[in-house]
């Protein structure tokens, strides 16, 4: 159960948002502070599941064949054969890797996937998850819908997804506090390392976290 200090400041956050036509998404604003980030360890780079799911709808492509694509059929939102991948041209996988949140594929395929999409997705850091064979691929579909990616990068300040406005403060506050307990056991000085917290709606104000 997240904190009550996390929760209050969300509920904040939700109610000094401003009214708008669409259900506006909840980010986490993170700043570092005493880290070299021109030092690639250093950067922050992590994939969590959030514990009460992301309030938005994820894209998904899995790349497979045979049983596991029929299987991915259920869950994913597009199933790519190895096939389908080398006949893309640069525009197209450039439009699938920016409209897609997550890729997953076979195993035995990464290294193909890597020579035909390499240079487009690798710098994107949507490299496929790779699966297994004993892997479930319906699972793996829905564990990645409810993640969401920490990137730092060279920067001090990143932003994550945390939610949305429609959800519950309390469910939003259990998927910061998520967040915080994996950065305070990854950060080589744990919450040292934190300078700020803030949680915002899209276009609603900086409420700080704390």
């Amino acid at each position: 159960m997240a904190d009550s200090d996390i929760e209050t400041a969300v509920a904040r956050a939700l109610e000094d948002a401003p009214d708008r036509n669409f259900t506006e998404t909840v980010d986490l604003a993170i700043n570092l502070r005493d880290l070299d980030l021109n030092e690639p360890s250093n950067r922050v780079d992590e994939s969590i599941v959030l514990p009460s799911g992301t309030g938005q709808d994820t894209r998904i492509v899995v790349i497979a064949e045979g049983e596991t694509a029929v299987r991915a059929e259920e869950a994913a939102d597009e199933v790519l054969s190895e096939d389908d991948v080398a006949d893309l041209d640069d525009d197209e996988a450039k439009d699938m890797a920016d409209e897609t949140d997550f890729f997953i594929a076979e195993e035995a395929m990464m290294q193909d996937i890597a020579r035909h999409l390499g240079t487009i997705l690798g710098p994107r850091g949507k490299m496929p998850d790779p699966l297994a064979p004993d892997d479930d691929v319906v699972e793996t579909v829905n564990r990645l819908k409810n993640t969401v990616q920490l990137r730092s990068g060279d920067r001090r300040t990143f932003h994550t997804l945390v939610g949305a406005e429609d959800m519950d403060a309390e469910n939003i506050a259990d998927n910061i506090d998520v967040i915080l307990r994996r950065l305070h056991a990854d950060l080589e000085k744990g919450p040292q390392n934190i300078d700020a917290v803030y949680v915002k709606t899209t276009m609603g104000p900086s409420v700080e976290v704390a």
